[in-house]
């Protein structure tokens, strides 16, 4: 079973993913990035890799696909929340994905996970 991050992971983690545009998500403790494809084909390539990746990690994410924008949620929900294996999927996710366009107009920086939750992951 999984663990939540502790505070020094996520100041060690969170930070890294914020650059690449992961932000937090309002009301939980999870990381969300959408990527904006060229085409529907180029999303559709992306998520099967992702999808692979995920297999291999055992960790599935929340993730939906209109058109060419893939929208990625991650938690772990066996500890409610954040856990090792968003980080790492994440950071496959980003290198997956390559250079694509990233939609930042959602959801608060990443950093404020580390302050939120410094109480609870410790």
């Amino acid at each position: 079973m999984a663990t939540l991050l502790t505070t020094s992971e996520r100041e060690a983690g969170l930070p890294s993913l914020g650059a690449t545009g992961w932000q937090a998500v309002e009301d939980r403790d999870a990381i969300r990035k959408i990527w904006r494809f060229r085409t529907f084909s180029e999303a559709w390539g992306f998520m099967a890799r992702a999808a692979l990746a995920a297999e291999k990690l055992n960790h599935h994410p929340e993730w939906t696909n209109i058109y060419n924008v893939v929208d990625v949620t991650l938690t772990t929900h066996d500890c409610a929340g954040l856990s090792a294996l968003d980080l790492a999927l994440a950071t496959r996710m980003d290198r997956l994905a390559g250079d694509t366009e990233v939609q930042t107009d959602h959801g608060a920086p990443v950093q404020c996970l580390c302050e939120l939750h410094a109480g609870r992951a410790g």
